[in-house]
């Protein structure tokens, strides 16, 4: 390898450096803004699934659609990811924990559908099988309340129709900075042990938040009627669940992102340190291999 090819390859690592650098120090802001959000709702995510769980302890919750165990085979999938790559391995193995779902419970790819939240997880399984029946892109980072609305309204719809008898999520958890774990959990049918699952995931084992882990309670008495206060409470708790799910994945998208880029910018280093050496070594060997020649010639004239 020439001394010009070496050169340019270095100035090409240093230039992949400033952009990784750059890419590094704008993810650390998002993180921090998007860790202290998912951080900080989960009292409030927390208290409104423990109200559902405890809802779902109530006689009166036994016979609501959205509890009523179902016969069926068609299953939906609601499968969370980023729109953006450059995460690491974090989509990955969401879209890897959601193939292993979908072999455990329908081993039939033509009983499962997805509803994709985040481009990456849309691409994925446009060709493999089951069928996407809806999408909502995942590129801002300040989620709207709204939207998630309309995606627990068409899930609830299509649940309490019959056109499916399941409906579970597959997104990422956020750990900390260092470690996001793919998890499923069940959304439909409710119940009081699936909601439990929920919550115990919200509640980190240990932090500032550690102490927002649900609390054995009474079953609320509801009036003026339960079946009234029900039909709208449930399914605003479900788009609060739903909600707090995508914050998690958004912090966990911009730390594994931050953590990629710091990997990438140390590699870089490390790469251009090798092509220094390489490049002092190829001039080395150039000077010497002239000198040789220079004392040849002189001995050569002297003769």
């Amino acid at each position: 390898m020439s001394l010009k090819s070496i050169k340019s390859k270095i100035k090409a690592t240093e230039r992949i450096n400033k952009v990784t650098k750059a890419m590094e120090a704008v993810s650390a802001v998002k993180m921090r803004k998007s860790q202290e959000t998912a951080l900080g709702g989960r009292s409030y995510a927390t208290a409104a699934v423990s109200i559902l769980s405890r809802l779902a302890g109530g006689s009166f919750a036994k016979n609501h659609p959205l509890f009523v165990k179902r016969t069926g085979k068609k299953l939906l999938m609601l499968v969370i990811t980023s729109d953006k790559g450059l995460a690491g391995s974090l989509n990955a193995g969401v879209l890897k924990a959601t193939e292993t779902a979908i072999h455990l419970k329908s081993p039939d790819s033509s009983l499962v559908d997805i509803y994709a939240i985040g481009k990456k997880g849309r691409d994925y399984f446009r060709n493999r099988g089951p069928e996407i029946i809806g999408y909502t892109e995942n590129k801002n980072d300040d989620i709207e309340i709204d939207s998630i609305k309309d995606v627990a309204d068409i899930l609830t719809t299509k649940f309490i129709s019959g056109e499916y008898h399941e409906c579970i999520v597959a997104y990422s958890k956020f750990n900390s900075t260092f470690e996001q774990i793919p998890m499923v959990r069940r959304l439909l049918p409710l119940s009081v042990e699936s909601l439990q699952e929920i919550v115990n995931d919200i509640a980190p084992k240990e932090g500032k938040w550690s102490d927002t882990e649900a609390k054995e309670a009474p079953v609320y008495t509801v009036e003026p009627s339960p079946e009234e206060v029900l039909e709208v409470l449930i399914p605003k708790l479900l788009s609060i669940g739903i909600y707090h799910l995508l914050l998690e994945g958004k912090a966990s998208e911009h730390s594994a992102r931050m953590v990629a880029m710091k990997s990438a910018s140390d590699k870089s280093k490390e790469v251009k340190q090798e092509l220094n050496l390489k490049f002092n070594r190829a001039r080395q060997a150039v000077i010497t291999r002239e000198v040789s020649e220079i004392i040849g010639g002189i001995e050569a004239m002297a003769n």
